[in-house]
């Protein structure tokens, strides 16, 4: 698998501020949780447009939490993360408890930056089947698959 490569650095102009520790979400669909390939595909994307849209680099990430549905039980999006470069970032894994179920096979992330960006220009990602849970973090005209 190839490794996340990172969003580029901040403009200068944006290095003046306080680096805070974000949160920024995203989720996703799995279309087969069986296909250890496609596991490693949908983590790497959803985790490469996180950090391209808030131009971060993975020695910014403080953690990665993930949560997966039950039916996604079994998976190791962790590891997946790992085969992605993420090796030295704290990463756990958590089932949801409860919650929305409107998309099968939903992995979400919260994922933690040390970032410059103040909370409202942080960009989530909402990908594939996930979209439809925050279509208002959906940013216009973005390329979300």
């Amino acid at each position: 698998m190839d490794k996340i490569k990172p969003g580029g650095r901040r403009p200068e102009s944006e290095s003046n501020g306080v680096t805070a520790c974000r949160g920024v979400r995203g989720a996703t669909s799995v279309d087969d949780p069986a296909d250890g390939a496609a596991l490693g595909e949908v983590v790497g994307e959803m985790l490469g447009q996180i950090l391209q849209d808030n131009r971060a680099a993975i020695e910014d990430i403080a953690a990665v939490i993930f949560t997966i549905t039950d039916d996604l039980q079994g998976i190791n999006p962790a590891a997946a993360a790992r085969q992605h470069g993420f090796q030295g970032v704290p990463l756990l894994v958590v089932r949801e408890n409860g919650g929305d179920h409107r998309v099968a096979h939903c992995l979400r992330v919260l994922l933690l930056l040390n970032t410059k960006l103040s909370q409202a220009e942080l960009s989530h990602a909402y990908l594939r089947g996930a979209r439809v849970l925050r279509p208002d973090l959906l940013r216009a005209g973005a390329d979300n698959p």
